[in-house]
């Protein structure tokens, strides 16, 4: 029996390489995401606690420099908060990229296999037509040698 050998393999070897990188671009965003992620968690957690700090201020004995410094450090929070939040926008932006580019990629890889398998099949359907050729060839041969052998 024939060995079947895929003329495009090569190509489908590639698909999986890429297939693989793009996973691993895509685990890198979503790793990156969930960094910025927990940074604007942990901002969230700072403001929280300076504002929970200004209600101790105003509740005891007012000190104006504390105040004004506590209002300041929230004001900061804040904007610290909006940068960050555009960060996090951008990494996810990047993660739907990623997550994009790989379900293209594997589109193209199951194309590819796909093709392979067809290939496959079309072999397999060569060596069963080739086969059954030969057993006509070989059964065509023995009856002619019993015919000629009983003359």
């Amino acid at each position: 029996m024939a060995r079947f050998r895929y003329s495009m393999q090569s190509i489908l070897n590639i698909k999986m390489k890429m297939e693989t990188q793009a996973k691993q671009e895509f685990s890198a965003a979503r790793a990156a995401l969930d960094r910025e992620e927990e940074r604007l968690k942990q901002l969230f957690q700072r403001k929280d606690g300076y504002e929970r700090r200004a209600q101790e201020l105003l509740a005891g004995a007012l000190d104006v420099g504390k105040i004004e410094e506590n209002r300041t450090a929230i004001q900061r929070m804040e904007d610290y908060i909006a940068e960050q939040r555009l960060r996090v926008a951008a990494a996810e932006k990047n993660l739907e990229q990623a997550r994009i580019r790989l379900t293209e990629v594997m589109m193209e890889r199951k194309t590819h296999e796909t093709l392979k398998e067809k290939a496959f099949d079309a072999f397999l359907m060569e060596e069963k037509r080739q086969e059954g050729k030969e057993i006509d060839e070989l059964t065509s041969y023995t009856y002619g040698q019993r015919r000629s052998a009983g003359k």
